[in-house]
């Protein structure tokens, strides 16, 4: 499996850094390069990528403000020189953030847990049809969580909801959790819509596991309350 990348940055030399530690890792292909983030806009809507490499101080539009405007995100590997906007990347679901300069081993822990986030953002795996079954019957799904250095299956109806957590991902469980290092969007866009939805840039939730709503709160049956974001309460409303 390959990570098909794009760099974005206004400096050719961290261009030629990056490419300089590619050449070193197998699984990574550069397939673009972008000098402004408008350009990215009109490379991405030509060719999709797995990863971006992402400066954030850019002319003409930031690299935070371009990544606002994807509605399908691919994994995001900030490159920048400013240790400041490290909390709003994480809000906004980065993978990784590398402060210029960076050695190589660095870079490598950064695309490793991306390739880590590309494998299990495309896995998921289907309890195999019993024939004594009904068509109303159907096996539930389950996941494959990586946990602990673990590959732990969880039937996806006893999540009763997920939660950002830095570079990872708290899967609840009742009262415990799975802690995995992935991203909240790699699950929103694995998850069945029918049944989870993202009410807050950090929480996503099982409506089956809903108890009641009150006001701009998700009460769950477990009795653990979760605000709904500003952004996402329109959705919300629709979805219930």
């Amino acid at each position: 499996m390959h990570l098909k990348a794009l760099i974005i940055d206004d400096e050719p030399l961290a261009h030629d850094v990056i490419l300089r530690y590619v050449d070193d890792v197998d699984f990574l292909e550069i397939v673009g390069q972008c000098y402004l983030a408008t350009e990215a806009l009109v490379f991405l809507r030509k060719q999709p990528v797995d990863l971006i490499f992402l400066d954030i101080q850019m002319p003409k539009l930031m690299g935070l403000d371009f990544l606002r405007t994807l509605n399908h995100k691919p994994i995001v590997i900030i490159t920048s020189a400013f240790k400041e906007h490290a909390l709003e990347s994480y809000e906004l679901d980065v993978c990784d953030y590398l402060l210029k300069p960076f050695r190589f081993d660095r870079f490598l822990k950064a695309v490793n847990k991306a390739m880590e986030t590309h494998q299990f953002k495309n896995q998921s795996f289907m309890a195999p049809p019993d024939n004594d079954v009904s068509q109303n019957e159907q096996d539930p799904e389950f996941l494959f969580i990586k946990s602990d250095k673990r590959l732990v299956q969880v039937n996806i109806h006893d999540i009763q909801y997920l939660e950002s957590y830095g570079n990872y991902v708290k899967v609840w469980q009742g009262k415990e959790y799975l802690l995995t290092p992935r991203t909240l969007t790699s699950f929103e866009e694995q998850l069945s819509n029918e049944i989870f939805i993202r009410v807050h840039k950090s929480f996503i939730v099982n409506k089956n596991h809903v108890d009641y709503l009150e006001g701009n709160m998700v009460i769950l049956k477990s009795g653990v309350s979760i605000s709904v974001g500003k952004n996402y309460r329109d959705v919300f409303k629709r979805f219930f």
